[in-house]
């Protein structure tokens, strides 16, 4: 088999193992819902932005539904359980009263969502009274704890995995800020301290728990009764608890179909420094592509997903090759063969970590050396202790210094010239506002370089400039249409926006497509308020003058031939349609017996289309007439 080039030294941008393409295993994503079903959360109510007032219960609901389908976009391979707790009936593996696993037919309880499981579930507020029920769990004389119940459930569920291959998270929706307040004494004593234990051991295994609270108009959620203790807020975090509960909350309501990525670590690497010292890095990407999820081929009878093979036939004797293929590459007159671990040899141009080669003032650095979106780096002391010491040390002299390091990334199919700009920490009263680290950015070979080249078809001429008129107006025009506190943060892509709507009113069986707020569209109301018309008027005016056609061409203000023949082509369709009494044709059926030379007159002098078969014609023409 003869070697290809371009397979061997091809580009990274099409690798599987390039960080902007790559989800790997680690960073899987287990989540708990646990929703407070008992009576309260259906009799306490909420405004909701329409004005209608909506349960907390519905309000938990609703969030976890939304929730599941942009997961679905987001990440399609995390895997999610509902658990509902303070219920009449009970459904769990462990067979623990007051508590509630919701799922449907051909899933794990701890699963990836489907599109069954989203369905059932927007529905299940119309038969949770009859097929679930809700009741107090924890009531003064018994020592039944739904909650302890629904933790101890949540932690077995998540105990599929490891905690250094996934993510685990409980999410806890509720309207209770004191679960054991209607039990006094050693006994409400006893099982806060069960609760808060049972919640630690999850949190020893990794698993964080995240409390989402429901306050109800006239009374906050008072995190500090209880669940500040099972969460371990203390201190600023615990006065910072409640708003930035509400957002997160929002958020889930919110929630467009954008494909979110989590920050993630992409990928470990080392730096090496000098003379054998290292340190231990994590990359970040900070922006990516969104692309439409991949596309999955599945078997027309069975439906069930395709693997693809690849046999290598013998061109000789077309036998089937049961040994793997040797690789050759043609040099002057012999077939030089080379095997799997020269190739891979070959293809290793360096080790995939950064090698320091020295510093530059950051005034050496040009916005056009960016190749790429950069990648943000933080230290690790998981494998190499005192990591993070050194990285700071570099990092404080960096910035103190205003230089930037230039490093050597040998990754294994593009090997290139970084260059790594420190970011000192940033604090405002909020919180932080950017974190401590390194911005990795890809550098340009001198190879990649392309030199801007000067041609003017006239050197004799004198460059066209504008006058201080037309400076003016022009500014006139700017201020006018000036974008207002611009982001784009502020605008989804409408393709991906459309392509998941649609994709989820498929899977769902919705009857009604749903409309896309395309936002990239330009602002047709405010473009023609009567400053902007006046701004742009006057622009237009001082720049072409007053007889200005705008079908003439811009380069030498001649009208082109095409544009004189569209122009005389209309202007004779209109003479010859003003022939006709296209009415009375229409009423009486004759336009059947004109040409379609003639039916053209009348569609040319209304600029119509003029495609499509007589019987089209004929047809356009009388929807235009309104007949």
């Amino acid at each position: 088999m003869e070697l290809d080039p371009d397979d061997i030294f091809k580009d990274d941008e099409d690798d599987p193992d390039s960080e902007f393409y790559q989800q790997r295993e680690s960073s899987k994503e287990f989540v708990v819902y646990l929703v407070d079903a008992s009576p309260k959360m259906f009799s306490s109510t909420c405004p909701s932005e329409d004005g209608k007032e909506e349960t907390h219960f519905h309000i938990a609901i609703s969030c976890i539904a939304q929730s599941l389908k942009t997961q679905i976009i987001n990440r399609s391979y995390d895997e999610v359980a509902i658990c509902f707790f303070n219920t009449r009936e009970k459904k769990n593996l462990q067979d623990l009263n007051g508590a509630f696993v919701f799922n449907v037919a051909e899933r794990e309880y701890l699963d990836r969502p489907t599109a069954r499981l989203i369905k059932d579930f927007d529905c299940i507020e119309e038969s949770f009274t009859k097929d679930i029920g809700s009741q107090y769990g924890i009531v003064s004389g018994s020592r039944e704890n739904s909650l302890y119940n629904a933790l101890w459930i949540a932690q077995a569920l998540l105990r599929k995995g490891s905690a250094k291959t996934a993510d685990k998270r409980i999410l806890l929706f509720t309207n209770e800020d004191d679960p054991f307040g209607s039990i006094k004494g050693v006994a409400k004593a006893d099982m806060t301290r069960t609760t808060l234990q049972r919640a630690k051991d999850a949190q020893d295994l990794g698993i964080s728990i995240e409390l989402l609270p429901l306050s109800q108009p006239d009374e906050e959620f008072n995190v500090s009764l209880f669940y500040s203790d099972l969460i371990g807020l203390e201190g600023d975090e615990l006065a910072q608890f409640m708003p930035s509960a509400g957002q997160k909350l929002q958020d889930m309501k919110d929630q467009l179909r954008k494909r979110m990525f989590t920050k993630r670590i992409v990928r470990r690497i080392t730096l090496s420094i000098a003379n054998g010292l290292s340190i231990e890095l994590n990359t970040y990407a900070l922006i990516r592509p969104t692309l439409p999820g991949a596309i999955t081929w599945l078997d027309s009878v069975s439906n069930r997903p395709l693997k693809t093979e690849r046999s290598f036939i013998c061109a000789d004797t077309g036998a089937l090759m049961q040994e793997p293929a040797k690789r050759y590459q043609p040099y002057k007159n012999d077939n030089i063969m080379l095997s799997v671990e020269e190739l891979s040899e070959i293809k290793r141009v360096s080790t995939g970590h950064l090698h320091l080669l020295g510093f530059k003032p950051l005034s050496c650095l040009k916005d056009y050396h960016n190749l790429r979106p950069s990648t943000f780096i933080f230290p690790s002391d998981k494998e190499v202790i005192g990591s993070t010491c050194i990285f700071i040390a570099l990092l404080r002299s960096m910035v103190n210094l205003k230089r930037f390091a230039v490093a050597f990334y040998g990754s294994s199919s593009r090997p290139q010239l970084v260059a790594l700009v420190a970011q000192d920490e940033i604090i405002s009263a909020g919180g932080q506002v950017e974190p401590p680290g390194m911005h990795m950015i890809y550098l340009p070979y001198s190879d990649d370089v392309r030199h801007v080249e000067e041609i003017h078809s006239d050197t004799n001429a004198g460059a066209p400039r504008a006058t201080d008129e037309q400076i003016k107006k022009a500014a006139a025009l700017i201020k006018r249409i000036d974008l207002k506190d611009f982001s784009v943060f502020q605008f989804a892509n409408p393709g991906l926006q459309r392509h998941y709507a649609v994709l989820q009113a498929l899977a769902l069986d919705e009857d009604d497509m749903p409309e896309i707020n395309d936002e990239t569209l330009p602002d047709e109301e405010g473009m023609a308020r009567p400053g902007v018309v006046k701004a742009v008027e006057e622009f237009k005016l001082s720049v072409y003058g007053e007889n200005y056609d705008e079908e003439s061409d811009m380069g030498n203000g001649k009208a082109s031939d095409a544009s004189k023949k569209r122009k005389t082509a209309a202007e004779n369709a209109a003479k010859e349609s003003a022939n006709y009494n296209w009415p009375d044709l229409a009423d009486n059926g004759q336009l059947k017996d004109l040409t379609v030379t003639e039916l053209k007159y009348y569609l040319t002098a209304h600029n119509l289309p003029v495609t499509g078969k007589k019987e089209v014609l004929i047809s356009r023409i009388l929807t235009h007439l309104g007949k």
